[in-house]
């Protein structure tokens, strides 16, 4: 059995699962102004949720293994899931204030 404090965030896909196991358990898509669970079509607009930790990853050989993970909590602490984005030519569009919201945190690299 793994140990959960032994989480593993070398890959995108490791990264994902060690958040599950910490409860962040919802999957969450941007449109265009803001994150909706495609599961329970549920949605957050910028001021309805935090972003608590970032992990970025650059492709060593493929550009299009550049993405960016997200941890995303809602204000009322009801929703916890992940966002993930690539970066550069690959990024979703984004209204401005979701572009604000997801550049704070950007530059607050976790990993």
């Amino acid at each position: 059995m793994k140990n959960i404090f032994m989480a593993d965030y070398t890959t995108v896909s490791n990264t994902l699962n060690s958040l599950k196991q910490r409860g962040f358990t919802r999957d969450f898509n941007i449109a265009f102004d803001k994150l909706i669970c495609s599961e329970t079509e549920d949605h957050l607009n910028p001021d309805d949720f935090e972003i608590t930790e970032v992990y970025r990853f650059e492709g060593e050989s493929n550009p299009s293994d550049e993405a960016v993970v997200y941890v995303v909590e809602s204000k009322d602490g009801n929703m916890k899931g992940t966002l993930v984005n690539a970066f550069g030519t690959y990024a979703d569009t984004l209204s401005d204030e979701m572009i604000q919201k997801l550049s704070l945190y950007h530059h607050n690299i976790t990993r």
